[in-house]
């Protein structure tokens, strides 16, 4: 079986380093907020190229948390993405916030046009939320243009795209915070949850700790109505010693995978996403579109093949019956791209202990799909 994430395999790989962490733990008697979350905030923080990080219970709290660092108050609109996991429209609206969504371009990322065009008809939206879909980096030039010229505060959403960069920037440093996230399937998956709040400003990064530690400036002294969410000692310990060494390493076989499919997948219902030159992706997925009602019938064969695959996301946020009926959010553009894809899209196995031959094999099964 071809699988989409393989842990077993990883854990063959990384089981020395973790037990060793763990132990590390153990005997410290330190679980909740000690040196371990440090060391893992700083060298996180090296990775990606960015002044601070505050480890969180998981990655919707890192927006959450971001965004009441921005000052998001009771009712704020805050223009984001209508294709996403419901956790980041989840997090505005724990934060207070009023999502306004629209439409995506034609890699799923929010349509940075509509956004422009939107904001000069809406002055009063101040805050946004884009996500960095299937790591992809969007267009960080233009992303901090709209931030510029509107005035706006800006939470990326990086939990799919740690490590990607636009024209040689990171992702999580044109908005003053960025939320990533460390649920197991992610690039960089701790054994359990947990989430970061990235930014460069000290002030941002004091307020995260606060508010993810019951709002607590110190012991007993509550400052702010704060959250339970605070990353812990034995899954820093993980992410600093089993993962992070190797996240450099599993991004390039990533990127060998993917350009291989890219290379090699030649049918003609099988529409494959292509990133331009200056995106450097990190490939979180590897998502390809198949035309109006024919998803199933791919589905079903590389199943047949053995081979699993996934589809990010069936519905769309605004379309979720979570939302449906309730004045929660406003859909300003009708989002039709986005349900394309919700209606289209299909994620082929793309993990970094896919072997060469799993890799054929994928490649084999979808040329000779016959629909």
């Amino acid at each position: 079986m071809v699988l989409q994430n393989d842990f077993k395999r990883q854990w063959e790989l990384v089981q020395g380093s973790a037990l060793e962490a763990v132990r590390r733990v153990g005997a410290s008697g330190r679980y909740i907020l000690g040196q371990e979350v440090e060391s893992f905030e700083a060298a996180l923080a090296d990775f990606c190229g960015i002044r601070h990080t505050v480890g969180v219970g998981n990655g919707m709290d890192a927006l959450e948390i971001s965004l009441r660092c921005l000052g998001l108050k009771q009712g704020d609109k805050v223009l984001t993405t209508p294709l996403s996991a419901f956790a980041t429209t989840l997090a505005i609206l724990r934060s207070g916030g009023f999502p306004v969504f629209v439409d995506v371009d034609e890699l799923g990322a929010i349509d940075l046009g509509q956004c422009r065009q939107l904001l000069e008809r809406d002055n009063s939206i101040r805050f946004m939320v884009p996500v960095h879909l299937y790591g992809f980096p969007m267009s960080l030039p233009e992303l901090g243009r709209l931030q510029q010229d509107f005035g706006l505060s800006i939470v990326e959403d990086c939990a799919q795209a740690i490590g990607a960069s636009y024209a040689g920037a990171p992702v999580g440093t044109v908005g003053q915070a960025a939320a990533t996230s460390f649920y197991p399937t992610k690039n960089l998956g701790a054994m359990g949850d947990g989430g970061a709040v990235l930014s460069n400003d000290a002030t941002v990064a004091e307020k995260a700790k606060t508010l993810r530690d019951y709002g607590q400036s110190s012991h007993y002294a509550h400052v702010e109505i704060g959250l339970n969410s605070r990353l812990d000692e034995i899954q820093a310990a993980l992410l600093h010693d089993a993962f992070l060494p190797y996240l450099s390493q599993w991004t390039d076989h990533r990127r060998r995978v993917a350009c291989a499919y890219h290379d090699q997948i030649d049918h003609p219902n099988i529409q494959l996403l292509r990133p331009p030159s200056e995106m450097n992706p990190i490939w979180h997925l590897f998502p390809v579109r198949c035309g109006e009602g024919k998803r199933d019938s791919l589905l079903r064969h590389l199943r047949s093949c053995d081979i699993m695959t996934g589809i990010h996301y069936p519905r769309i946020i605004p379309d979720q019956v979570a939302l449906a009926g309730k004045a929660l959010s406003h859909t300003a553009v009708d989002p039709t791209i986005a349900r394309r894809f919700a209606n289209e899209e299909l994620s082929l196995p793309i993990h970094p202990f896919l072997t060469d031959q799993e890799i054929s094999t994928v490649i084999d099964a979808c040329n000779k799909w016959k629909e």
